[in-house]
């Protein structure tokens, strides 16, 4: 029996292979599509995110192909964006830029460059995939099913530090705090590059984009993991420190005692 109360956690690893997995394809994607490319394919780009922008060279889907000002107030002439069309590479370099025109700004003083060619994703986001993967990895190894979505994401944490957590009902704070401060190092590089003029590294961004990566991976685990049916009643649930969940028929919610 396994330290939740089940038989066994073959779900549990099953998901995190598969978050590992697909991170993982689209973090070496980011690396292997440039090359897949003829050199300068992809240069001094920059597109929206969460917009399609580099479907074609003109028509639908071409708004990163029109012409930038050189500076805000246009002096200069105007900067041509050197633009791509994701429609006219192959299909594996076509869909791997195709998902960073859709997710990702594409800044190319944000992104790294391989083979003269700009990176799908900027740094930021090369940081958060290889967290999802770090996130993935080690929920195959110590993820457990827990009836809840926060205490299937804790089950991560070591046995010795959830054992005073459960023991003071310190749950929910753990979890949202846990969260918290994987998000903070991402949400304070952004948002103090955004309101002052300070500006950040590409190494930087790598780094607090990591964590929150790492996180969100761990949550998206946790997410598809977490499946009360499969206890017999929420009392069979196996918590650290001899905790038990009881279900309170006044208010039809489980809490730990």
């Amino acid at each position: 029996m396994e330290r939740n109360g089940l038989q066994d956690r073959a779900r549990e690893s099953k998901i995190g292979w598969w978050v590992l997995g697909i991170s993982g394809f689209l973090v070496l994607s980011f690396f292997i599509a440039p090359y897949t490319l003829a050199p300068g394919t992809v240069q001094h780009v920059e597109g929206r995110a969460n917009a399609i922008d580099f479907y074609s060279y003109d028509g639908w889907g071409s708004a990163g192909n029109e012409p930038i000002p050189a500076d805000p107030l246009g002096e200069g002439g105007e900067q041509l964006n050197n633009g791509y069309a994701w429609s006219e590479m192959n299909p594996y370099a076509g869909f791997i830029y195709a998902f960073g025109d859709l997710n990702c700004h594409q800044k190319y003083e944000r992104s790294l460059e391989f083979n003269e060619n700009q990176t799908p994703f900027c740094t930021r986001d090369l940081g958060i995939f290889f967290g999802l993967f770090l996130g993935g990895l080690l929920f195959t190894r110590r993820g457990w099913n827990r009836w809840t979505v926060k205490d299937t994401c804790l089950s991560v944490l070591p046995e010795s530090m959830l054992l005073k957590i459960y023991q003071n009902d310190r749950r929910f704070i753990a979890w949202f705090g846990c969260g918290l401060l994987l998000c903070m190092p991402m949400l304070f590089d952004g948002f103090y590059q955004l309101l002052t003029s300070y500006e950040s590294t590409n190494f930087k961004r790598v780094l607090t984009g990591l964590p929150f990566g790492f996180g969100l991976g761990v949550l998206m685990c946790g997410m598809f993991s977490s499946r009360a049916q499969l206890f017999s009643e929420a009392g069979a649930v196996i918590l650290p420190g001899n905790s038990r969940f009881t279900l309170l028929e006044t208010q039809g919610q489980a809490e730990s005692e």
